[in-house]
């Protein structure tokens, strides 16, 4: 018998804390003009002080176990999808999401694919499902990227937010789920979008923290220029692999990152205008959380019935992209 992943259940969570662009004004050489024209972003939610992503990520992850009816006792396996984790190095914040919940001996790691990391989440985990290997996984994306923002440079930091977003994938014999993905990289952009000091490339010092080099520093021409080309070309992939036609699909949820980005590529898709969600305007970039966080409001507001065609494709640092086809079980 052919087994298959579902959507079970999904959470999010979004810090209480708003920072709107008059916010930013106050703060930066910027104005709300200035960022809505280049970024479509309004506002953008903050972690907490004495937040971390772990916390975050159990927020929606609750949520999300709730929704699908299971217990953490039930999970097999969780997956942490962030390039913002607690700590720089280990432990991975997998384990701490783990231990949050209650979830014993439950496998858990994470997985560092930029803004794309969800989707390879996703991916993954339907793999340990279609494999027998588990029958629940968490997939969760969850982002502090506020604690790695420069807030005197007005190019980066009017860009980002903080936000966490889960699903649980469960094991069934319903057809549907994953029907198509495309996953891929290219290191030689890598420093496009980084945080150049901090690792054993450039271990942290005095002199790296006096240059600043412990922030996300964006080139914004060079990654516009591969999010517009990058992101069509892996959906087209997708669709092709799947055996359908772009306009099969009901609704495209793209990575979050500018309006601009989301709308060159949306001129390019050969799909609806309106079957393209968008929530950048309300969140900013929330990197590898912005696609379930945009998931689970596209669910709230009905946007998904039993049998829809839903696409996710997402680009990311690294640099990585990734793109993928599900036949939604409801």
């Amino acid at each position: 018998m052919s087994v298959f992943a579902e959507i079970a259940g999904w959470g999010k969570y979004l810090p209480s804390r708003v920072l709107s662009n008059f916010d930013l004004e106050k703060m930066v050489d910027t104005s709300d003009e200035w960022i809505r024209t280049r970024s479509g972003i309004s506002e953008r939610r903050l972690v907490a002080e004495g937040e971390a992503t772990s916390h975050m990520a159990t927020r929606a992850a609750q949520e999300a176990l709730e929704r699908a009816g299971i217990s953490p006792a039930d999970l097999d396996l969780i997956i942490v999808a962030t390039i913002t984790p607690d700590y720089p190095s280990f432990p991975a914040t997998a384990p701490l999401v783990q231990h949050m919940l209650g979830a014993e001996g439950c496998g858990a790691f994470d997985l560092v694919a930029g803004c794309s990391g969800f989707v390879y989440g996703l991916v993954t985990g339907t793999q340990f499902i279609q494999s027998g290997a588990c029958r629940n996984v968490l997939v969760i994306g969850a982002e502090s990227l506020s604690r790695v923002l420069d807030w005197t440079d007005r190019t980066t930091c009017v860009l980002f937010g903080d936000a966490a977003g889960a699903v649980v994938l469960r094991a069934t014999d319903r057809p549907g789920g994953l029907l198509s993905y495309v996953l891929g990289s290219d290191g030689s952009g890598a420093e496009s979008l980084y945080i150049p000091s901090g690792g054993t490339r450039s271990p942290a010092t005095h002199e790296t923290v006096d240059r600043r080099q412990h922030y996300i520093k964006m080139n914004g021409r060079e990654v516009f220029k591969f999010a517009s080309r990058i992101l069509p070309l892996a959906f087209h992939q997708a669709v092709e692999k799947a055996g359908v036609q772009p306009e099969d699909v009901d609704l495209l949820i793209p990575h979050q990152a500018n309006i601009r980005i989301i709308q060159s590529a949306r001129d390019n898709l050969l799909i609806d205008r309106d079957s393209v969600y968008v929530n950048v305007d309300r969140y900013g970039n929330t990197s590898a959380a912005s696609i379930p966080v945009a998931l689970c409001e596209a669910i709230g507001e009905g946007r998904l019935q039993p049998g829809a065609l839903l696409g996710l494709v997402a680009f990311g640092a690294g640099l990585t992209w990734a793109s993928a086809l599900w036949r939604w079980q409801g």
